[in-house]
């Protein structure tokens, strides 16, 4: 069954809003949250073998052992932090007002990627920071694990930023894809955005096909209780998009995530990432 948030964790600045955004996920929707510290074995690998290879030819055997005790030395404090990341995470949720039975934190080991593929089946929606250690310094890209996820991933994703702002506004930019009508559906019937203010955008010329598309998704919205404003704009998708989360004061954006069969088109110069790497509030990518 998929019914669990899972909170993927590191030690940079984003953790705090991921926490945060988790601890409201799984308040809204009554699920149980778990916090995830992936300890990257081809990260530690890399290391090992930076120090190995300094060493020259004629090296004394005790210098190589000294190494192999600053090695396991440096892992053990790698996994020592990041219990204690986990811990300062659970504690936080906690006060937020999650349950310590449906609050839990488990370290792994091993390429982050693959291990939330192995643990996918049972998770209802994953929260990642918009960026992570490495490439939080920069705002010209996403980082490179954000994009391995969305990659490989087939379930929602809530992207988040730095701080916590309880969504209160939520815009869908709706393109009438298989995978936005679908998650019109699921919002609808969803207590995730249960009572909140919706707002339903497309990008594209005028045409009656259009709104009728927008009708439809103003009528499905409607009928399970929310306050839906729909609005059709002309231009470049992501300065309309942008333009009206600001205008409008949107607290969180939900868009779609292209398939396996278009991920170069996902990767390199769509909506997506650039709403991804630009965005100052949490989006949500739908799979």
């Amino acid at each position: 069954m998929n019914n669990k948030i899972l909170a993927c964790i590191d030690h940079s600045s984003y953790s705090t809003g991921v926490c945060d955004y988790a601890a409201w996920a799984a308040h809204q929707l009554a699920a149980p949250l778990e916090f995830a510290h992936v300890l990257d074995r081809a990260s530690q690998q890399s290391q090992k073998s930076d120090l190995s290879g300094s060493i020259g030819l004629g090296a004394q055997e005790d210098l190589l052992e000294q190494l192999s005790a600053l090695d396991e030395q440096r892992n053990k404090l790698a996994q020592e932090g990041g219990r204690h990341l986990l811990d300062g995470a659970k504690q936080r949720a906690l006060t937020a007002g999650t349950t310590a039975q449906d609050t839990h934190a488990r370290q792994w080991h091993g390429d982050l990627v693959e291990t939330l593929i192995d643990l996918q089946h049972d998770v209802r929606m994953f929260v990642l920071g918009q960026r992570g250690e490495a490439g939080e310094r920069t705002s010209q890209h996403i980082g490179s694990n954000l994009e391995r996820v969305v990659r490989a991933l087939h379930r929602p994703i809530l992207v988040v930023p730095r701080l916590f702002n309880t969504p209160q506004k939520i815009m869908i930019a709706f393109d009438a894809s298989v995978t936005t009508k679908k998650g019109v559906e699921m919002i609808a019937t969803s207590p995730l955005f249960r009572g909140l203010e919706c707002h339903v955008v497309m990008v594209g010329t005028d045409s009656g096909a259009r709104h009728e598309e927008l009708a439809w998704a103003r009528t499905t919205l409607e009928n399970n209780g929310f306050i839906v404003s729909v609005t059709l704009k002309q231009g470049d998708a992501e300065h309309v998009l942008t333009e009206y989360v600001q205008a409008n004061g949107i607290d969180l954006l939900i868009m779609g995530a292209y398939g396996h069969s278009r991920i170069r088109q996902f990767i390199v110069g769509s909506t997506s990432t650039t709403m991804l790497r630009t965005s100052l509030i949490p989006i949500l990518l739908l799979r």
